[in-house]
C-alpha cells in the first residue's frame, strides 16, 4: 500500500521547497567565499611577505642592541634593552632637526605638486594644448627617468663650474647657489617636481575624462567662463584624486633619501642625518646600530601612518559638511 503526500494548494509553498532554497543559499555563498578568498590570496600573501614580517622584524631588532662587557674591552654581544633605542632616536637633535626638514619639504614640495599636476591637466582637458599626446608623453617621460640618474643629472646642473645654468646666469650677472643652506630644500624640492609632476598630471587628466559632459555642457549654458567651469565644477568632481595623490605624494616626501643622499657629495649643507631615511641609513650601515635604526624606522613609520590617517579623516569631514550643505540647499 502506497500512501501519497498531498500536494500544496494554491499560492502554498511545498514544505520541502524551503530547505532546498536555503542549502542552494548557502552553497551560493560558500562558493563566492571560496572565490573571494582565491583571489584575496596573493594580496595578502604579498602583505603579509614584503609589509607584516619586514614591520614586525623592525619592531623585535628595535629592542636589542649591542654590548661590549668587561668596560668596552670584551666581546660584543646583542642584549635586550627595552626602550633605549626609542629614547636614544626620540632625544636625538640629529633626528628631530631631520624630521624638521622633512617637514618643511613636505610644506613646499605635496602643494606646489598638487597644483602644478592639477592646472596641468585642466590645460589638457580643456582642449587648449594642440597635440596632447605628445604634451602627455613629454610631461611623463621625466617620471620614466630613474630618481637616481634624475638626481645625477640635476646635480651636474647644480654644481658650479660644471652647470651651464650657473654659468648663464653668471654672465648675466646673477649669482645663484642652488646648494646653500636657503636654497637646498628648494633644489631637491624641483628634483621631485620634474620627476612626478607628468605623473600625477595623468591620474587628474584620467580622472577628468569621467566628469560627465552633461554637467560641463550645463555650466557652459549657464555662463560660466572656462575657467570658472575647471575650478568650480571639474576640479570638485575630482576630489578623490587630489587627495589621493596628495596622501601619496605625503607618504613618497616623508621617506626623502635619493635626492639628498647623492646631492651630499656636492655640498655641505647636508650631513648624513640630513632626513630621517638617512639617519636610519648612517645608523644601519656606518655606526652598525641595527636597533638604533629599527627604532628609527618604527618611529617614521608611526608618523607616516599618523599623518596618513589624519589626512584621510580631514577629507572625510570635509565630504560629509560638503554633503550636509547639498542637502540643505536642496531642501531649501
Amino acid at each position: 500500500m502506497t500512501t501519497t503526500a498531498p500536494l500544496p494548494a494554491a499560492g502554498e509553498r511545498s514544505p520541502t521547497a524551503v530547505p532546498a532554497k536555503r542549502g542552494a543559499g548557502r552553497t551560493a555563498r560558500r562558493r563566492q567565499l571560496g572565490a573571494c578568498g582565491i583571489l584575496m590570496t596573493p594580496f595578502f600573501a604579498l602583505l603579509v611577505t614584503v609589509f607584516l614580517i619586514p614591520v614586525a622584524t623592525a619592531v623585535w631588532l628595535s629592542f636589542f642592541g649591542a654590548d661590549e662587557p668587561g668596560l668596552g674591552f670584551g666581546p660584543e654581544r646583542t642584549v635586550f634593552v627595552g626602550l633605549r633605542s626609542y629614547a636614544a632616536v626620540l632625544t636625538d637633535p640629529t633626528f628631530l632637526s631631520g624630521l624638521g626638514i622633512v617637514v618643511l619639504y613636505c610644506v613646499i614640495y605635496i602643494p606646489v605638486m598638487v597644483l602644478c599636476a592639477l592646472a596641468l591637466a585642466l590645460l589638457l582637458d580643456s582642449g587648449v594644448v594642440r597635440l596632447r599626446s605628445w604634451a602627455q608623453l613629454g610631461l611623463f617621460l621625466p617620471h620614466a627617468v630613474p630618481g637616481i640618474i634624475a638626481a645625477i643629472i640635476w646635480l651636474y646642473l647644480y654644481t658650479p663650474g660644471l652647470s651651464p645654468v650657473i654659468d648663464l646666469l653668471g654672465n648675466a650677472g646673477i649669482t645663484v647657489d642652488f646648494l646653500g643652506i636657503h636654497t637646498v630644500v628648494p633644489s631637491m624640492v624641483n628634483i621631485a617636481l620634474w620627476s612626478n609632476v607628468g605623473y600625477n598630471m595623468v591620474v587628474f587628466y584620467a580622472a577628468l575624462q569621467a566628469v560627465p559632459h552633461e554637467v560641463v555642457e550645463a555650466a557652459v549654458v549657464d555662463g560660466a567662463g572656462p575657467v570658472r567651469t575647471a575650478l568650480q565644477v571639474k576640479t570638485p568632481l575630482i576630489r578623490a584624486s587630489i587627495v589621493m595623490v596628495a596622501m601619496f605624494t605625503l607618504i613618497f616626501a616623508l621617506q626623502l633619501f635619493t635626492e639628498p643622499m647623492l646631492l651630499s657629495q656636492n655640498t655641505p649643507m647636508i650631513s648624513s642625518r640630513f632626513s630621517p631615511s638617512m639617519y636610519i641609513y648612517d645608523a644601519a650601515f656606518n655606526r652598525n646600530n641595527y636597533g638604533l635604526a629599527a627604532a628609527a624606522s618604527v618611529v617614521l613609520l608611526v608618523c607616516t601612518i599618523a599623518l596618513s590617517y589624519g589626512v584621510t579623516r580631514w577629507t572625510s569631514r570635509l565630504d560629509a559638511r560638503s554633503a550636509r550643505a547639498a542637502r540643505r540647499e536642496v531642501a531649501a
